[in-house]
């Protein structure tokens, strides 16, 4: 059934090929190649343009023309390369609907086997050429016709088999030139990057092929290219593949193949990979691989007893169900229960577990937030240091004037000179302004040298008692104090201490007073103790930061 909706161009296309005679089919077929490049790759309008292609059978004609002898056909390999594009692209992304089994049976594998077919018939004439010209112009068709066909198995992977098994492919990749056999093994190597699981499922046959040729260009062949690729398809094949490193390690056919690998040139561009392949086919790995596939088999086998011990479970499953339905109000209200003495004890817990971490805790935070206090002084008060230092910088002088530039600013006196005429002035008179004008100079540095001086002892002053309190106001009482805390209550100011002391004795006097004498007074009104009483306690007081007399 025909789509509704057809691109106009698609019509005009196929009424052409209908009406047309067969030696002109192959260039009109060309004319699907400037619709396809010109649609956006992905979109559905491309993806409709495919649909209209395969059910007005303009795929089914591409086969045909490339089933043909090149030689009638007009434009050569040009037109044949240029229709394996078309063919290529139009099969990728396609949904062919209810022909999906025609499709992708008959089809597919169909334009896969053309193109191996045109890539041998494009090799023989590669060898049978005899200019350079020529030459490059049949390689430069046969690199078309593998990237089409390569573009072809990337989109139906399904393929892949039958590449590999294909005759004509390992025909290909036994070629002896360079350039071909290079191309094809490149190919190759793609491939199995795509999906380097079919190499398993062809034929036994056909993989002992694939890997005698591989192995056959990579000590036979001179060319370092043909080379390189070889080493990286054999590693390719041997890290995807156990059973292909196995057969590489222990088949009579590839005996020796580590040495001959081992005595291979170092330093070339693929020695790297080499090592690696070299590496793999080493006793030791050959163990660790056998030993990877016991823990496989044992991973199998405990998959398979796990299974059928939850397919039991699953059968005692209705009875355990019921039990369960008939103790579930008291299964209920145990797990209740339980749920609130564990939200209980997680609560003590983690109140015991917070406290005691704070109080670990707490002397180094008291110590740490000093020492950034100390740091902060410190940092400001070399920052002043520094300021000072370059106000009284000793005075380098003026820079040397060129003659040019003395006569420039000697212009510029006179300009200014002839501009404000002054009041004449005596040479007496203008000493004595200079003087003290020096005067009144030295003055101002010398009070302002003695102003920062006096105002950084005040800084210091004030980040000491910022300090002092700070760690005052977050020492523990008295009752709690233990080794050296006791330390912070002491003061290095002997006018501080006196006025601690004389607090304290007022205290004590207020609280040993009897009570009638504490008739009529308040909380705020002080008690007046005796010069020489606070004296001869205050000999007894112990001042931080003093020595003993």
């Amino acid at each position: 059934m025909k789509p509704t909706g057809t691109d106009p161009r698609i019509l005009s296309i196929a009424a052409e090929v209908a009406k047309s005679p067969e030696q002109n089919v192959p260039v009109i077929l060309l004319k699907l190649k400037e619709i396809i490049n010109i649609t956006p790759l992905g979109s559905s309008e491309l993806k409709k343009i495919k649909q209209d292609i395969y059910c007005y059978d303009l795929i089914q004609y591409c086969l045909l023309v490339l089933s043909q002898d090149y030689s009638r056909i007009q434009g050569g390999w040009t037109t044949i390369s240029q229709l394996t594009q078309i063919l290529s692209h139009c099969c990728v992304g396609l949904e062919p609907g209810e022909d999906a089994e025609e499709f992708y049976n008959e089809l597919l594998p169909s334009a896969a086997e053309h193109f191996l077919v045109l890539g041998r018939q494009l090799q023989t004439c590669f060898i049978n050429a005899a200019k350079a010209e020529e030459k490059d112009e049949l390689l430069h068709f046969f690199q078309i016709v593998t990237d089409s066909l390569f573009w072809l198995l990337g989109g139906h992977v399904e393929l892949i088999q039958n590449v590999l098994q294909s005759d004509h492919f390992l025909h290909l990749l036994q070629a002896d030139n360079v350039q071909i056999g290079s191309a094809v093994m490149m190919m190759l190597q793609n491939i199995l990057q795509i999906n380097s699981g079919d190499l398993l499922r062809i034929g036994r046959k056909a993989l002992y092929s694939i890997l005698d040729e591989v192995i056959f260009k990579l000590f036979s062949t001179p060319s370092p290219v043909i080379r390189s690729t070889a080493t990286k398809l054999l590693l390719l094949m041997a890290e995807s593949h156990q059973e292909i490193l196995i057969l590489l390690r222990q088949s009579t056919c590839y005996k020796g193949l580590r040495r001959l690998l081992s005595k291979q040139e170092t330093g070339t561009e693929f020695s790297q990979e080499l090592r690696q392949l070299v590496g793999l086919l080493s006793p030791t790995v050959y163990q660790e691989v056998e030993e990877q596939k016991l823990h496989q088999a044992a991973c199998l086998i405990q998959a398979y007893w796990k299974g059928f011990q939850t397919r039991k479970r699953l059968k005692k499953l209705p009875s355990a169900v019921i039990a369960l339905q008939r103790s579930f109000q008291v299964e209920k209200h145990y797990r209740e229960m339980e749920e609130k003495s564990a939200l209980i004890i997680q609560k003590h817990w983690r109140g015991y577990r917070e406290r005691k971490n704070f109080h670990q805790q707490r002397q180094s935070l008291i110590e740490y937030k000093a020492a950034v206090t100390l740091q902060r002084a410190a940092l400001k008060f070399l920052v002043k240091c520094r300021k000072k230092k370059k106000l009284f910088a000793p005075w380098r002088g003026l820079q040397e004037l060129t003659d040019a530039r003395r006569v420039e600013l000697k212009k510029q006196v006179d300009d200014y000179v002839r501009r404000h005429l002054g009041s004449p002035m005596s040479d007496v008179v203008s000493r004595e302004l200079h003087a003290q004008a020096q005067e009144r100079l030295q003055h101002y540095f010398m009070g302002r040298a003695l102003e920062e001086r006096a105002q950084q002892h005040r800084e210091a002053l004030m980040a000491q008692i910022s300090t002092n309190v700070e760690q005052l106001m977050k020492a523990p009482s008295l009752k709690e104090a233990e080794g050296k805390e006791p330390e912070l209550f002491l003061s290095r100011s002997r006018p501080v201490a006196a006025k601690a002391k004389q607090a304290h004795l007022t205290t004590l006097k207020h609280i040993q007073a009897p009570w009638w004498k504490k008739l009529g007074e308040e909380s705020g009104d002080e008690i007046d103790v005796p010069k020489d009483e606070l004296s001869i306690e205050l000999e007894t007081l112990f001042i931080g930061g003093t020595k003993p007399p």
